[in-house]
């Protein structure tokens, strides 16, 4: 008996080594540079937008707590009394003669740059107003320092 012989896998000529050339590396890399430069700017301007978003948000459910202060009191909370008359009667000084001393917020929140929530009754741009001064902490402002109020709802 003969021994079996194991076939060689023919091999096809002229195949060459398969790969990229720094030529279509580089052309990737341009092309990966130039879409970074188009799209970076406009993340970087996503956390400014989303703390907006944020702070607009919660001055609605101030609003809305308000509304239903006013409902239950006849009037909206006094300018000493500020924001803190929504979480509750007895934190914001007693309940007031006539008022249900009713918890409408569980806890005040903050702006999304950690100050609190400004109040003012009267208002200067409604019968009251509820703002944050945005980035900058300060009154006015362009961009992300802008003020955010209840005017803009």
């Amino acid at each position: 008996m003969k021994p079996t012989s194991f076939r060689q896998p023919r091999t096809i000529r002229g195949r060459r080594q398969q790969g990229f050339s720094l030529i279509e590396i580089m052309v990737v890399v341009v092309i990966v540079g130039i879409m970074a430069a188009l799209i970076v700017p406009n993340l970087m301007d996503r956390p400014d937008q989303a703390r907006a978003v944020a702070a607009r948000q919660d001055i609605g459910a101030l609003m809305q707590a308000l509304k239903l202060y006013r409902l239950d009191n006849g009037r909206y909370p006094t300018a000493e009394q500020g924001l803190e008359a929504l979480v509750g009667g007895a934190r914001a000084g007693g309940a007031q003669p006539g008022g249900t001393g009713q918890s409408y917020l569980d806890h005040l929140p903050n702006d999304p740059w950690g100050a609190p929530y400004q109040y003012l009754n009267p208002g200067v741009h409604g019968q009251i107003d509820v703002f944050s001064f945005g980035a900058d902490g300060r009154a006015g402002g362009e961009g992300s320092d802008a003020d955010i109020g209840s005017w803009t709802q």
